[in-house]
């Protein structure tokens, strides 16, 4: 069992609940992960001495989240930054983007990985397919080297960018999307599409620039880190081509109209986000893929 915590903060609820954490309680809280204590076991401790609910679980995010971005930045990761973030607090079935009620599928918290269903409709897909299809060419990578773009060998599939809200299938979804993370529509990248015929694939990858790359500072200029990823599926492969996070042995099966969306507070192998598209065994595969920066994406 966990020590003691320290007496009860008896505010009123509708108090700011910062206000209410005072020091004690924050020092305890970190003294009792560092022993070693589940957030479980803490949050009942606090609960048995009295705390307010709200309070203690005010004080159980906050106070972890400081100490584990403290212990990142002592062992040389790059500071965090805010991402996306869909409303899952009250474990929806059902997000509401404006036109649209999308499902909630799955949601992991560690890395962040949320399925959705039903982001677009068949119609839509298939639009997006059809407008794509006359601009395709060789997918490229970003350098970060240099700056640029390069044909990369790991990336076997074919690929084009919308310009952002570049006709009006494409409005539609980034709107959706902005909704449905919160997140400002002008800070995502143009919408990608994929096409993956069979044995193409794009072989684990992180989305996020390494910061120690020469080329990444001229990257970032345009709006900063990559700090999310949609991947949003537009048909049903036959065989193959599912996401893959092979550090949390997971993957996410294509499915026309869902998207499977990840974040990473850091440009670090810590967020635990690296993933590839496996590759296609039969049929062929199209995907829109939709990257978030920190900021406006110029």
């Amino acid at each position: 069992m966990s020590a003691h915590s320290p007496s009860a903060e008896r505010a009123d609820t509708g108090a700011d609940l910062s206000q209410s954490v005072t020091p004690e309680l924050r020092a305890w809280i970190v003294a009792q992960a560092q022993a070693g204590f589940g957030a479980a076991a803490v949050l009942q401790s606090m609960l048995d001495a009295g705390w307010n609910e709200d309070i203690a679980a005010y004080a159980m995010e906050h106070v972890l989240r400081d100490h584990l971005e403290t212990l990142a930045v002592q062992q040389g990761q790059p500071p965090a930054s805010r991402v996306p973030e869909p409303d899952l607090s009250a474990s929806p079935g059902l997000i509401d983007v404006g036109d649209r009620q999308v499902q909630v599928l799955m949601a992991m918290a560690q890395p962040r990985v949320v399925l959705f269903g039903n982001l677009l409709s068949p119609e839509e897909c298939d639009a997006i397919i059809d407008a794509a299809r006359p601009r395709m060419a060789r997918s490229l990578t970003v350098a970060t080297r240099t700056g640029g773009e390069e044909v990369n060998d790991d990336r076997t599939s074919n690929g084009m960018f919308f310009q952002r809200e570049e006709n009006p299938v494409v409005a539609r979804l980034e709107e959706r999307i902005a909704r449905l993370v919160n997140w400002p529509l002008e800070n995502g990248e143009g919408l990608q599409v994929l096409h993956y015929r069979p044995g193409a694939e794009y072989k684990p990858h992180y989305d996020y620039f390494d910061p120690a790359e020469p080329g990444t500072p001229t990257i970032l200029r345009r709006g900063g880190q990559r700090v999310a990823t949609l991947v949003i599926y537009l048909n049903d492969p036959e065989q193959g081509g599912g996401t893959t996070f092979p550090d949390v042995h997971l993957e996410v099966a294509p499915r026309r109209g869902n998207a499977v969306f990840f974040s990473y507070e850091r440009p670090h192998p810590s967020t635990r986000t690296l993933h590839g598209g496996a590759p296609v065994l039969a049929g062929d595969k199209w995907i829109a893929t939709k990257w978030l920066r920190e900021r406006r994406f110029e």
